[in-house]
């Protein structure tokens, strides 16, 4: 993670995934990359997230582990890859930024979306590159609160838990 150019401390990615993760990059234009794709000391703001969905207009999320998700599942609460789950991710088209996110785990009502689906959303959006970002009950859109973050299955309201990271769209 990079703010203005200089290094967050941040937990890093394993080996030998590091160079492989997406990142979104933000040096007065948008753009989405493998960390090993960019300069070691980039300037502007980075943040490393992925796994990378969408790369000149097609699906990357083909159940090949690119950047290491499923290998490294152990980083996370659960594999990230697997199963649909409430998800959050950033695309970027021709001359727009898209943010997407969506709510799940409440039967009946909202099941989520799986990698794949959420790529082809991004794509029937518009989108020629897009990454996927933080989800389960970190999936939030805020303008005004506009979705249902839940983070267990069925609660029968949503329950608030901090969020460590944001982007910002000014």
């Amino acid at each position: 993670m990079r703010i203005g150019g200089a290094a967050v401390e941040h937990e890093p990615v394993p080996e030998p995934w590091a160079t492989r993760r997406a990142c979104i990059h933000v040096d007065g234009a948008v753009r989405l990359a493998a960390r090993g794709e960019l300069p070691p000391q980039p300037s502007g703001d980075l943040v490393q997230a992925g796994p990378l969905l969408v790369r000149d207009g097609r699906s990357l999320a083909d159940g090949e582990d690119r950047e290491g998700f499923s290998a490294g599942a152990a980083q996370f609460d659960s594999d990230i890859t697997a199963e649909r789950h409430p998800r959050c991710a950033l695309g970027i088209g021709e001359d727009e930024l898209l943010a997407v996110c969506c709510d799940g785990r409440r039967t009946g009502v909202d099941a989520g979306l799986d990698l794949a689906e959420l790529a082809r959303l991004l794509i029937s959006c518009g989108a020629r590159d897009a990454i996927n970002l933080d989800g389960g009950g970190s999936a939030t859109l805020v303008r005004a609160l506009l979705n249902r973050p839940y983070s267990d299955r069925d609660q029968p309201a949503p329950e608030s838990r901090p969020v460590v990271t944001a982007l910002l769209f000014a």
